[in-house]
């Protein structure tokens, strides 16, 4: 990888303007905690006076979010208008400003959002892709497909394990967390039984299992060739993931819920983690990304993406131990470029930025 290329564009912030939009999913996810068949994202567009506009997407989880974020973000941009487009010294300035509210939740996530359309826009006007800008390089990233595999019956979960194969992939995300041990095996053994015996199988518990449950399941795993086993416990239990990471010989995956890069480096601390999985929107955006990606080298963890797979491929490119690109398709319907996917390997478009234009008629189709 190359050194990152030093911003030379000098731009002004002038807008931000945000618009939620509700796009149906192709499969119905359904985990351990709830049941999605819409992504709600807030689409963000930073205007520069430079005439730059730079772009990001957020995953809201509840529409409701939507508004509410998109009023912080009203707030960020009382703070940062006429201001030099300098992700890291934007970050910090916001910091201090919504240091009683608190950097977490709902001003975070804008936060990061913001932070993602500052570095698209530098990276345009720099006329490299982001993936470049950052010190990487296009090569293709090998992708999983997390799109199914939610909770369902046996037949319907190794009927849709063959449709995730389309396009190359021979990885794919399964979740668990069903009442017993014996129906997460059966679910299990379902998708095995329709999938090349090469197929890396990625389970996810999304936080269902106590120590104590994730330790009697974990171990029945451990004879079922499991990738990884990601969030069997509630996320912030460092202690407890410590002690699966330990006890378990199926490496545990951690991260999407890393609040800003602080909380990773306490996991790693702890030992709570084999892999670990920053998600763009909690990590702080592509600033925080790369502090995070500075801890993962310094500790030779393997890291991977949560969601975001447009900007995260980019990312991925200029992370030094980069793993895995978790492949969702919720905002294809919405941009004008998708992003490619060969052979099971995801494309890092060449186009300056990262790669983010809105289609016009689908976002207003889809508009909440």
């Amino acid at each position: 990888m190359s050194d990152p290329a030093k911003p030379t564009a000098q731009l002004t912030i002038r807008a931000v303007r945000a618009v939620g939009v509700e796009v149906p999913m192709t499969f119905v996810l359904g985990t351990s905690r709830t049941t999605v068949t819409r992504a709600p994202l807030l689409l963000i567009d930073l205007d520069t006076e430079e005439g730059v506009t730079g772009r990001s997407y957020l995953f809201c989880y509840l529409p409701a979010a939507a508004p509410a974020i998109g009023r912080i973000l009203g707030e960020v941009l009382r703070v940062t208008k006429g201001e030099r487009v300098a992700p890291g010294e934007l970050w910090a300035a916001l910091s201090r400003r919504f240091a009683l509210l608190g950097v977490q939740g709902v001003v975070r996530m804008a936060m990061s959002g913001f932070d993602v359309a500052c570095w698209d826009a530098l990276a345009q006007a720099a006329g490299l892709p982001l993936a470049r800008m950052l010190g990487g390089d296009t090569a293709r990233i090998p992708a999983y497909n997390s799109c199914g595999l939610g909770l369902m019956a046996p037949d319907r979960l190794a009927e849709e394990a063959e449709r995730l194969l389309d396009g190359g992939f021979t990885a794919m995300k399964l979740r668990l967390g069903y009442e017993t041990l014996h129906e997460d095996l059966v679910a299990l053994h379902a998708v095995r039984s329709r999938v090349p015996a090469a197929t890396r199988i990625m389970v996810d518990y999304n936080q269902a299992l106590t120590v104590t449950e994730a330790l009697s399941r974990g171990r029945a795993l451990d004879d079922e060739g499991v990738y990884w086993l990601e969030e069997p416990i509630r996320h912030d239990d460092y202690a407890g993931a410590a002690r699966l990471a330990r006890e378990l010989k199926t490496p545990i995956q951690i991260g999407e819920n890393f609040s800003e890069p602080h909380a990773m480096a306490a996991a790693i601390a702890a030992g709570a983690a084999d892999y670990v999985m920053p998600d763009l929107e909690r990590i702080g955006g592509v600033t925080g990304w790369q502090r995070a990606a500075g801890l993962a080298a310094a500790h030779r963890i393997d890291m991977s993406s949560h969601l975001f797979p447009e900007v995260s491929a980019h990312l991925l490119a200029a992370t030094p131990t980069r793993h895995w690109l978790e492949w969702v398709d919720w905002a294809n319907a919405i941009v004008e470029e998708p992003l490619r996917i060969e052979d099971g390997f995801a494309v890092v478009p060449e186009r300056p930025g990262n790669g983010l234009m809105w289609k016009k008629e689908a976002v207003e189709k889809y508009r909440m």
